[in-house]
């Protein structure tokens, strides 16, 4: 008996003692992340814009490929192309955190009518494109283009590639 409560206890004190550690290890590796410099945020966000108009250009490129579209489509496909690029956020018209903290409530809520009024508009610019292409495209063309233009992904990047997913090859 006195050896299983002895075996109990070394247990319970290795358990105690490993538990203790695990966060002060987890503690410094969150610290490590949030320790980049402005220029290394900089770089980060660089490359992952890079990542994102490489992955734009194959996938459009295939896209391309599998439609087969005529000469005679060409046209609508450049201007399908250039209304659905994805273009990069306009942070100086966003504003700081500090400005927004900053604004009163009223004039907080109008920047983000305005801000949502720019999107709308860039939404159906993409839309005619869209309808001006579709009306170009052949039935079979159309069906290709209809089963994978579907939205895809899981949603999880918000502004990333899940948001402006047109086709899925």
């Amino acid at each position: 008996m006195n050896a299983l409560r002895k075996n109990i206890l070394i247990g319970l004190t290795v358990l105690g003692m490993g538990s203790a550690v695990l966060p002060l290890h987890a503690a410094e590796e969150g610290r490590q992340g949030h320790a980049m410099t402005q220029e290394q945020r900089d770089a980060k966000r660089a490359e992952f814009r890079a990542k994102r108009t490489e992955h734009f250009a194959k996938r459009q490129a295939k896209v391309h490929d599998a439609l087969k579209l005529s000469a005679a489509q060409e046209p609508a496909w450049a201007a399908y192309q250039a209304a659905i690029k994805p273009q990069p956020r306009n942070m100086a018209a966003r504003g700081d955190r500090a400005d927004w903290k900053a604004m009163p409530a009223p004039q907080r809520m109008e920047k983000k009518i305005e801000m949502s009024k720019q999107r709308i508009a860039r939404m159906e610019a993409r839309l005619a494109a869209t309808k001006t292409l579709y009306a170009a495209l052949t039935p079979a063309q159309q069906k290709l283009f209809d089963e994978n233009s579907k939205r895809g992904g899981h949603g999880k990047h918000r502004g990333g590639f899940g948001s402006r997913r047109i086709f899925r090859f």
